[in-house]
């Protein structure tokens, strides 16, 4: 049984440690077992069991652990079978296409004895009676686009529109309903490929194609795979992050644990159809690159220049990204829709040599950067933190932590005699609890950090028990909606002990559990039962983590004591956009004192740092294209007139050429600025630190230069840039001085 610092997506390269906890399984494989004895999977001389009865013994135990093991206790009752069946029906037909509703009043028959024939009797014949209808549904439809993209026409000078986005949206009532709407997801595809440069002639071969492959896949599918698909349904209709995980599916997770793995470093999962690039691992091939970034979608891969792309559109995630991984030092090329793209047509290829991650790129680094203020010179320190990692190291010296690493680094910012410092963890997902706790304990004297309820009710709190103080100055967090849980473990501390100003997007991810892997054979064979193949794991989440207050980080995250317009800023990104997220609550306070260093600055804090953004220019165009974004997200819709698309795409396309230009002619020279590895740490004074790069582009020069050049150079980091603001007002306010004006 294995606790792990869960992710809810797809890695490429999975790099986040696994966290700590103190589990017994014992009284729950007791209870689970006897009841799967009960129901005639046990004998006193065991033998295999045959498939099928496997399979029910493994939809057995893993609803009865669900609910004794499990944080919320919830029984497999009618109220929560009627959500897991209609999770699994959503699993096949995500958005309202396929399924009729008289294929939805046919499944009705289930609700009423689903929990009882799920846990007693393991049976999951609704599995295999409702994949068997989507098989149906699915050659219909890839029959009914054949036929239409070999007889019809396609034009685009209507005006109309279609929702690509029916998750809530009612089924079709009919087969004729549904084809209308097959009609137009058709013809919506056909466009995209026409305005991404299609050729018409070449356009149905590659929807003929696409549509079929679906088909092909989900046909392949065994009757454990289709198990798989209706356990992984169940799990997650108690939280997100528990999951059933097939033989196949563990030993994906297994190799994405793995720090050896090589590829491009990203976490994808699978949007509508696409696969997403939900982040980058720091320090990772994609990352370096520059060309590629969170919430960019991949839509076709090649394994040679010049070889056509595969597409990737509605294929499997898995396959997908056994695609995208390869060989250290080879190259794969990716064809992309950008995040900040014009219109879902536009295409950007791009080529990254795939490489192995190593422990020298997650780790923390910082900056001294000299800030200008008039005749004086502010000397800011931030300290990039990617995850909080911790391992035995290399065998050759000391074991890896991330606390005395970021305890080295604070020694020089220190001696460099900094204002004060940022501790940067907007791309911090999580990673050891201890190192949290530890890390925690550089900024407090000591006393606890974090509270740890588990599925028992057993409360324990990791306490920093250490009275040293690294660094007592004026301190600023930084977090995003991609902080996630030990980074919210150490943000909502530092802001419970009023160490800490906490600034960044309104809120973090918000995720406040820890999962454990259970060898469902383990469990079996401890009382008995011998399946007769591997029945898999289950990921269930045992524990729920809660700051110094009291207050859970679980959905609400730590929300920003000064808040910065981000693009990250949204729902979607987000423990509260998942299904099933379990909720937000307190306990009781522990035991800790409050340093009361920020409230009294709050206030001048907010006001100053609005006041500059109203007035900055690379916010006003934040601001516009995060309203551009929050449009497309509330409308869902896109327009079939093929005129209207082109004219919106170059629209779009000349704004967007517009905002880089102007940006480069804003770059101006750049701050001083000076990076501290781990490398060159000890070494005295700045004058032989790596200084970074920030290149001055002349905005006179020929706009084709201009353009390419832009593309190369990444966009100021105007909210690292704010934060240092903020930290320079905090640090006078500590002090009692006026503050002064900063632009």
């Amino acid at each position: 049984m294995t606790p792990v610092d869960d992710s809810q997506c797809f890695p490429l390269i999975f790099m986040k440690p696994f966290s700590k906890s103190l589990l017994s399984f014992a009284s729950v494989s007791a209870v689970t077992l006897a009841s799967a004895a009960a129901f005639g999977f046990w004998n006193k001389d065991p033998q295999p069991l045959p498939p099928k009865e496997t399979d029910s013994a493994t939809t057995v135990v893993t609803s009865k652990l669900l609910e004794k093991s499990q944080f919320a206790h919830t029984q497999l009752d009618e109220k929560l079978a009627n959500k897991f069946l209609d999770r699994y029906i959503d699993t096949l037909d995500a958005n309202h296409m396929l399924f009729l509703q008289s294929d939805l009043d046919e499944f009705a028959k289930f609700r009423p004895t689903l929990a009882q024939a799920t846990r007693e009797r393991g049976d999951f014949s609704a599995a295999h009676i409702i994949f068997k209808r989507y098989m149906e549904r699915l050659d219909q439809r890839v029959a009914f686009i054949t036929d239409t993209l070999a007889t019809a026409k396609f034009e685009f000078t209507a005006e109309e529109s279609f929702a690509y986005d029916r998750k809530k949206l009612p089924h079709p009532t009919d087969l004729e309903a549904a084809k209308s709407i097959w009609l137009q997801q058709l013809r919506y595809e056909y466009l995209q490929e026409k305005l991404a440069g299609k050729k018409d002639a070449d356009i149905p071969k590659l929807l003929t194609r696409r549509s079929g492959r679906t088909v092909e896949t989900m046909r392949k599918l065994t009757d454990k795979g289709i198990l798989e698909i209706y356990l992984e349904s169940l799990a997650q209709t108690y939280d997100p992050h528990s999951d059933y995980m097939g033989p196949e599916q563990l030993k994906s997770f297994e190799i994405s644990m793995n720090l050896s793995l090589i590829g491009i470093g990203a976490t994808l999962r699978s949007d509508d159809g696409f696969c997403k690039v939900l982040e980058l691992v720091p320090g990772g091939p994609a990352e370096r690159s520059g060309l590629i970034k969170s919430g960019d979608r991949i839509v076709g891969v090649a394994q040679k220049e010049g070889d056509e792309y595969t597409d990737l559109i509605d294929l499997p995630l898995s396959q997908a990204v056994d695609m995208i991984r390869g060989k250290k030092g080879s190259t794969v090329y990716l064809n992309i829709i950008p995040a900040n793209a014009a219109d879902d047509s536009v295409r950007k290829a791009i080529t990254i040599v795939r490489e192995e991650i190593k422990l020298e790129d997650q780790q923390a680094k910082a900056q001294v950067i000299d800030f200008p203020l008039g005749d004086q010179t502010h000397r800011v320190g931030v300290i990039d933190l990617p995850t909080f990692y911790a391992g035995d190291g290399d065998g050759k010296g000391a074991p890896t932590s991330c606390t005395t690493d970021v305890a080295r680094l604070i020694d020089k910012l220190k001696k460099e005699n900094v204002t004060g410092i940022i501790l940067d963890l907007r791309r911090n997902g999580g990673g050891s609890l201890q190192e949290a706790i530890d890390l925690t304990g550089l900024f407090i004297s000591s006393g606890p950090v974090v509270q740890t309820r588990n599925f028992e009710g057993r409360l324990e709190v990791g306490k920093d028990r250490n009275d040293k103080v690294a660094y007592d100055g004026p301190l600023v967090v930084l977090t995003s909606r991609f902080s996630a849980s030990a980074s919210e473990i150490v943000a909502g501390a530092l802001q419970d002990y009023g160490r800490a100003v906490i600034v960044g997007d309104t809120s973090t991810f918000g995720k406040g559990t820890v999962q454990t892997i259970v060898p469902l054979a383990r469990i079996m064979q401890q009382d008995g039962i011998v399946p007769g193949s591997d029945p898999g794991a289950l990921k269930v989440t045992i524990s729920k983590f809660y700051r110094p207050s009291g207050k859970s980080t679980q959905l609400e995250g730590v929300k920003a004591d000064v808040v910065i317009p981000s693009l990250s800023d949204v729902p979607e990104i987000g423990e509260s956009d998942l299904q099933n997220p379990l909720p937000w609550d307190t306990i009781a306070a522990t035991d800790y004192s409050e340093s009361n260093l920020v409230t009294p600055s709050l206030s001048t804090l907010r006001e100053r740092s609005k006041a500059r953004i109203e007035k900055d220019i690379d916010f006003a165009e934040l601001k516009n294209e995060a309203l551009r974004f929050a449009k497309l997200r509330e409308d869902k819709t896109v327009s079939l007139n093929e005129t209207q698309r082109k004219t919106e795409k170059e629209e779009l396309k000349a704004k967007a050429e517009k905002i880089k230009k102007d940006r480069i002619a804003r770059l101006g020279k750049p701050l001083p600025a000076f990076e501290v590895t781990l490398k060159n740490v000890d070494q005295p004074g700045l004058k032989d630190l790596v200084k970074v790069k920030k290149p001055v582009l002349d905005p006179d020069a020929d706009p084709e230069e201009i353009a390419a050049a832009a593309d190369d150079t990444p966009a100021p980091d105007i909210i690292l840039e704010e934060a240092q603001r903020i930290l320079i007002d905090y640090s006078h306010l500590l002090k009692g001085q006026p503050v002064v004006s900063l632009r």
